[in-house]
C-alpha cells in the first residue's frame, strides 16, 4: 500500500511542477513581449479632440494586424508596431514629396522618414495631421482606405492634389 500514498504525492508534484512551469512561461512572456508604446512619442497636438476620436475609433484590425492597447494619447498600434498611427503631428506645408488621394483624403509620402522597408505617410491639409508608419509589408492600400475614413471628418483646408 505504500505505493498508493506515493501516487497522490507524485500527482501533486506533477501538477505543482506544471503550474510552476506555466507561471514561469507567462512571466517570461510578460517580461519579453514588446510593449505597444515602446519607442513611440505622442505628437505635440495629440490631445486635440479629433485625435481622441481617431485613436478611440481606430479599427480592431488593420492591414492584417490586430490592434494593441496603447496608453498614449492620439496613438494607435497594430501588430508588433507594424503599423503606428500618430495623430496631432505638424501638418506638412508645400512639399515636393509625392501626394496621393485615398477616398477623398490627401496623403503625402514622407520620403525623408521612409526607407526601403518603412513607409511613412501624413495627411495633407488637415489640422491636426495624422501620420501613419508602415514598418511591415502588409496590405498598405487596404489600410489607407480604412484610415482615410477615420480621418475624413477632420476638415480639409488645403489640397495637395487638384480636386477631380
Amino acid at each position: 500500500m505504500p505505493s498508493i500514498r506515493l501516487r497522490p504525492t507524485r500527482l501533486a508534484l506533477t501538477v505543482g511542477a506544471g503550474v510552476l512551469a506555466a507561471g514561469a512561461a507567462l512571466t517570461a512572456y510578460v517580461l519579453t513581449a514588446p510593449d505597444a508604446d515602446a519607442g513611440i512619442t505622442p505628437a505635440r497636438a495629440s490631445g486635440a479632440p479629433h485625435c481622441h476620436r481617431i485613436a478611440d475609433s481606430a479599427p480592431a484590425s488593420l492591414g492584417g494586424f490586430s490592434r494593441r492597447d496603447s496608453s498614449l494619447p492620439g496613438v494607435a498600434v497594430w501588430g508588433d508596431r507594424d503599423i503606428i498611427l500618430r495623430c496631432g503631428v505638424t501638418p506638412p506645408g508645400l512639399t515636393g514629396n509625392p501626394c496621393f488621394a485615398v477616398d477623398g483624403v490627401d496623403w503625402v509620402y514622407d520620403e525623408a522618414q521612409s526607407t526601403h522597408g518603412r513607409k511613412v505617410v501624413v495627411t495633407y491639409g488637415r489640422n491636426p495631421a495624422t501620420q501613419v508608419v508602415f514598418d511591415s509589408p502588409g496590405q498598405t492600400d487596404a489600410a489607407l482606405i480604412d484610415l482615410s475614413r477615420l480621418v475624413a471628418p477632420v476638415r480639409q483646408t488645403t489640397r495637395c492634389l487638384a480636386a477631380q
